[in-house]
């Protein structure tokens, strides 16, 4: 499982012209699902990411979960994060699970995650062509993969 975590002011998702989640300061989470993933990679990630300190403290120093920053959360589903494009120029998704594992695993991950940090966590729609925005705060960008904790 890997999530491209983004530490933000804004992010809104857009499926065609309508707005179908947004939230102010806080997280959003790009979140890919590999076949081979399980409930221990749900698990690691959810924990990793409730309690990811990457938001300053009083001293300016990040020393704060989204949690402690009262911040949001937004979750959106993106296969592409196990992109290959290790031979030709056309990218390979065969890492990636398909939909009907990973549409499951999405919404175990975001009730996990929601139960985590004591409130919802709105979504992109899995499977929709989405517009994303968002204004990133720092810029903050990390790439939390469960199969390589670095």
């Amino acid at each position: 499982m890997r999530v491209l975590v983004q530490r933000v002011s804004q992010a809104a998702v857009r499926v065609g012209e309508a707005t179908v989640a947004q939230i102010g300061p806080g997280l959003l989470l790009l979140v890919g699902m590999e076949g081979s993933d399980s409930d221990d990679d749900l698990a690691w990630m959810v924990g990793k990411l409730a309690r990811l300190r990457i938001f300053a403290d009083e001293a300016g120093v990040m020393n704060r979960s989204v949690l402690d920053a009262g911040g949001d959360v937004l979750a959106v589903s993106q296969f592409t994060l196990f992109a290959s494009c290790r031979k030709g120029n056309r990218p390979s998704w065969s890492r990636a699970a398909p939909g009907e594992v990973s549409g499951p695993m999405f919404e175990r991950f975001v009730a996990q995650l929601s139960q985590a940090l004591g409130r919802s966590v709105p979504t992109g729609v899995f499977g929709a062509d989405m517009q994303v925005a968002l204004v990133n705060d720092g810029p903050v960008t990390l790439l939390l993969d469960s199969r390589n904790p670095e």
